[in-house]
């Protein structure tokens, strides 16, 4: 049996067998990828060039299209090229470089999106504080903590990840290179230092999960007490996106990680890794732009 020493290139999950089948996956994944790019890079720019969004929310959103376009980069592009020229090979740097790139935006942009919970919190609960709780330093350094956070993770994975033995084979069960579908190709008697790290991770995870649930009961408990109708809504507008866009990522990604082993198959888990990999970069740059009213209008203005 081969081992990590042997291994040059890993083969990974073809989405179909028919040629014709696959250019029509590489018309389908080229537009989804273009389509997140537009759709990230309007907001980028719409922040960048508007005064008016030079705040915390649209700094931490700023930061958030840019961990959609990193996080869709890593996987989209490869699967795109394999479907275009009928192959399924990675190298096995291509493929550590990979998953060390996806685990870096994915934990990032988790840790982000509780930054961006408690930006909410803040300004929602705590108005008269906004300024002082959240001045410039403050937002450089949460969303610093938020990218190291990423950077972290991702060496702490992919260092243990790629120190095990493979001892079954190199055939990837996914479409991109992903620690459970690497380590399954690991030796038994090795991966349980992995599986550690991940229910470490997992844990940290939970935890962030918590912050925001606890975070939006004291949200709309705030929200409800408003007197005015137009103040409910300017709240609603400004955190229901967040919320939106929290519920996606984390049940995609907690439905992927955590699903039964006797309901996983090649085919679902091919959808589901889908789901949260990419729908996610392409569907936040719409959510967001849908209730925001100052972004609609800074994008318009950007637009013409």
């Amino acid at each position: 049996m081969p081992n990590s020493s042997s291994v040059t290139e890993f083969l990974l999950l073809a989405f179909a067998d028919m040629r014709e089948l696959q250019l029509l996956h590489f018309v389908l994944f080229l537009g989804i990828y273009l389509a997140a790019l537009l759709g990230n890079g309007l907001i980028l720019s719409a922040v960048a060039c508007h005064h008016r969004l030079h705040t915390p929310m649209y700094f931490f959103l700023l930061n958030l299209a840019l961990l959609d376009v990193g996080c869709i980069s890593t996987t989209l592009p490869k699967a795109i090229a394999n479907a275009l020229w009928d192959t399924r090979a990675i190298s096995y740097k291509a493929c550590a470089a990979q998953l060390f790139l996806f685990a870096f935006f994915v934990v990032a942009e988790y840790c982000l999106l509780t930054v961006m919970a408690y930006d909410r919190y803040v300004a929602i609960c705590k108005p008269l504080h906004y300024g002082s709780l959240l001045d410039s330093r403050a937002c450089a350094q949460m969303a610093a903590a938020a990218w190291g956070s990423g950077f972290l993770n991702a060496v702490l994975h992919t260092a243990n990840t790629f120190s095990l033995p493979l001892c079954h084979g190199n055939a990837v069960d996914q479409f991109f290179c992903e620690i459970p579908h690497i380590l399954k190709l690991s030796c038994s008697d090795y991966y349980l230092r992995e599986v550690g790290a991940l229910v470490f991770s997992f844990s940290s995870a939970f935890g962030c999960f918590v912050f925001i649930v606890l975070s939006y009961m004291q949200i709309f408990r705030a929200v409800l007490r408003m007197p005015s109708s137009q103040g409910r809504h300017k709240a609603f507008s400004t955190c229901l996106p967040h919320l939106a866009v929290v519920s996606l990522f984390v049940s995609t990604a907690m439905f992927a990680y955590l699903k039964s082993p006797s309901i996983s198959s090649p085919s679902l888990d091919l959808v589901v890794a889908f789901l949260y990999s990419v729908v996610p970069p392409v569907l936040n740059p719409l959510i967001y732009s849908m209730r925001n009213q100052e972004l609609k209008e800074a994008l318009w203005r950007l637009m013409t």
